[in-house]
């Protein structure tokens, strides 16, 4: 079996020297991945969000190729990693926090593969027609891949601060002061630029998605300053070696409780999450 880790701003590789470089080619372009074999039975798969040099900003992300990419190689679980701003006191810097739903503000990204063509694709799920179908987003980040990460709490050191809303921008810019108040009002947590459409076409694809925000500054008007690259890569230092290795852990375990590893079925609804009318 496959499972996937994808690293965020920070996280541009996994600290293994027994990992293998393949190249994915998909209808949306071509990604490269490496893939880290874990006991007999599992493989994981380690993608880099923004590439492995962070040469590829938020918005140009090909997030249809990527999550196409580890849908072809048989992926059925995948945990990311998230850069985020924090909007409350409560998230400071380094600390982590497990995403538990989001606010789209994104403005120009292509956010479905269900474009009414055609096209198809067989995956761990079975076959996908994307014609038109709509993803429900009840449970935008899989109930059994958070529930793990929370049990994983402690076992490897990290502290998780609590569970956050986070809002996407469309970068690569940061937000105004204003509009930090605006999606603070409305409820938001924390701020990134990359995990939407990310997480949805996770969702459109069948695969169980989970993503942890590790806090890399304040965001603009919360706390005086200006955001600094040393701080973001400082605050980062903190924690992602840890997260990485929590996941490793929980995707690698095969008596997870209530997971397809350890029972052989899901508890979630990942796999079920496409209404076609």
């Amino acid at each position: 079996m496959r499972k996937a880790i994808i690293g965020g701003t920070g996280v541009y590789c996994l600290d293994n020297s027994q990992i293998t470089r393949q190249k994915v080619a998909t209808d949306y372009g071509e990604v490269e991945v490496d893939i880290l074999k874990i006991g007999e039975d599992t493989e994981i798969v380690f993608l880099a969000r923004h590439g492995r040099d962070h040469g590829v900003p938020p918005h140009l992300i090909n997030y249809r190729a990527n999550m196409m990419a580890l849908s072809l190689l048989g992926v059925d679980e995948i945990y990311a990693t998230c850069a985020v701003g924090s909007m409350r006191e409560a998230f400071g810097l380094g600390e982590v926090v497990l995403l538990k739903d989001f606010m789209d503000f994104t403005k120009s990204r292509i956010q479905t593969f269900f474009d009414g063509s055609d096209r198809g694709v067989k995956n761990c799920r079975g076959n996908v027609k994307f014609g038109v179908a709509h993803a429900t987003m009840s449970s935008p980040y899989c109930p059994e891949l958070c529930q793990a990460f929370r049990d994983e709490d402690g076992k490897t050191g990290i502290a998780l601060k609590g569970e956050a809303v986070y809002v996407c921008t469309e970068g690569p810019r940061f937000e105004t002061a204003a509009e930090i108040a605006m999606y603070s009002h409305l409820g938001g947590d924390v701020v990134g630029m990359t995990n939407v459409p990310e997480c949805v076409l996770a969702k459109e694809l069948g695969m169980c998605y989970s993503a942890v925000g590790i806090v890399t500054n304040w965001c603009t008007g919360i706390n005086p300053g200006a955001i600094e690259i040393h701080d973001i890569n400082k605050a980062m230092e903190k924690n992602k070696e840890l997260v990485t290795a929590a996941f490793i852990s929980i995707l690698s375990a095969a008596s997870r409780k209530g997971s397809a590893a350890g029972q052989g079925k899901k508890t979630c609804r990942c796999d079920r999450s496409l209404i076609s009318l």
